[in-house]
């Protein structure tokens, strides 16, 4: 009797350890957007309300991560607010940010800079040295949740990056180097989530050529997902929008590569949710920074040097006064807009330095007879009669001496108020909502009479 016993604890199987339930957050195509901006009400994103949400979840063993773009452009302002970015990703815990094709525009001086001074994990594993070849980043960061190792690896689409790349910068295919990484990964991790920034398309044809993926979280995408899809042995959610949604994964893993989904959601960063007050400190320090800073943009000879060569202007900023004597009718309709306030809706919001903002808030910034931040809100402010119809300088010394009128202003369209006016700054735009509420055009004939003539 005892040794039938002893033989049947002796065969018994020991009883599987319980799964983990993991829940991934993740980010994509951010641009910047420490605040939003607040030109217009009702805006969504920001990465103030970002962690609102996220302080405000309690779900089980977080993964937190960014697909890539989180920088706007490889300005010295841009790379500026990043670093700022960077602060705020890393008090919402964050794991690893993969790098974009926007990051990919630094130099890689200024992506090793970022990798030796950033204080959460950047990641990459396509993102080269062109010269030696070697990888910038390193190409995957490995997380322990409960008793699993889940290794977050980061990829970048190099197709129409040929010549946006920085300085030194190379991009490898991303089919060969995920050839290259997934045996290693296999090795030191029990689950694998790709963070890829490209199309849906690709996502798809990714999951279907790699097997040993088990999630692939996208984000250079048209719109956030409708659903979760699967693909071979991959889960796939993806997620853009401009910084205005998060996407959730829940999961539970089993296994090494068993995984199986338990819920996912899009969350839009609505105009309701809270801003975090930290990040917004975070958000003044920068403006507070970029106020004092010299800048590539504040040097009339290096924005000369963006001008084809050979060619010169036909006519200078002349600034909105010139163009009031002759045009009062149109000077009414456009004091009685908002576009003659706005200078001081960046004034407002301490913004009125950055220069992210100034371009769609005054006349010719960023071109070398335009605003100047050392202006300091003096001249060519607003979006004046110039902003749309172009540098006139030559059309007002024209009339002002009598001299033959050979100067003549573009056609203007919808597409020239798009260039301020879109997505969340109208929501959305209508040309025949917007029109009216500026419309303006010749002056009206004056009689005889009305000009004191007999």
């Amino acid at each position: 009797m005892f040794a039938a016993t002893g033989g049947y604890f002796a065969f018994r199987k020991k009883s599987p350890p319980p799964p983990v339930d993991v829940t991934v957050f993740f980010t994509s195509d951010t641009r910047g957007r420490l605040v939003p901006c607040g030109c217009f009400s009702g805006q969504y994103g920001g990465l103030t309300r970002l962690k609102t949400v996220l302080q405000n979840d309690s779900s089980p063993n977080p993964i937190r991560a960014d697909v890539g773009d989180a920088i706007l452009g490889a300005e010295d302002y841009n790379l500026m607010e990043y670093k700022y970015m960077l602060r705020a990703y890393a008090g919402m815990g964050y794991d690893a940010l993969n790098m974009g094709q926007r990051e990919a525009r630094l130099s890689a001086r200024q992506l090793r800079t970022l990798k030796k001074q950033s204080p959460v994990t950047l990641i990459s594993a396509n993102l080269l040295d062109k010269e030696s070849g070697t990888p910038l980043f390193d190409a995957y960061k490995i997380v322990q949740r409960g008793r699993f190792r889940i290794a977050l690896a980061g990829l970048a689409d190099p197709r129409g990056q040929s010549d946006n790349l920085g300085q030194g910068v190379a991009i490898e295919n991303m089919e060969v180097t995920l050839g290259k990484l997934l045996p290693e990964l296999k090795r030191k991790a029990d689950v694998i989530i790709l963070l890829a920034f490209t199309d849906e398309t690709t996502l798809n044809r990714l999951a279907g050529e790699f097997y040993e993926l088990d999630m692939i979280l996208g984000g250079k995408v048209s719109q956030p997902s409708q659903k979760l899809e699967t693909e071979n042995r991959s889960l796939i959610l993806y997620t853009a929008n401009e910084g205005r949604a998060l996407g959730i994964l829940k999961a539970r893993v089993s296994g090494p590569a068993r995984v199986e989904a338990t819920g996912h959601e899009i969350v839009l960063l609505h105009d309701q949710i809270p801003e975090n007050e930290g990040i917004r400190a975070l958000a003044e320090e920068y403006r507070n920074e970029v106020r004092s800073a010299k800048l590539s943009i504040d040097d009339p000879a290096q924005l000369q040097e963006n001008m084809v060569p050979g060619v010169k202007a036909a006519a200078t900023y002349a600034g909105s006064g010139s163009c009031a004597g002759c045009h009062a009718t149109a000077t009414k309709a456009w004091q009685d807009s908002g576009h003659s306030d706005a200078m001081a809706a960046l004034v407002s919001k301490k913004a009125d330095a950055d220069p992210n903002c100034l371009a769609c808030h005054t006349v010719g910034f960023g071109s070398p007879s335009g605003y100047r931040r050392e202006f300091a809100g003096k001249r060519l402010t607003d979006v004046g009669c110039e902003s749309c119809h172009g540098a006139g300088s030559l059309h007002v010394e024209q009339r002002q001496k009598g001299l033959p009128v050979t100067f003549t202003f573009r056609p203007l369209g919808a597409g020239d108020c798009q260039q301020c006016h879109f997505g969340e700054f109208s929501r959305p735009f209508d040309w025949n909502k917007f029109w009216p509420r500026i419309q303006h055009g010749k002056e009206p004939v004056r009689t005889a009479a009305a000009k004191g003539k007999p």
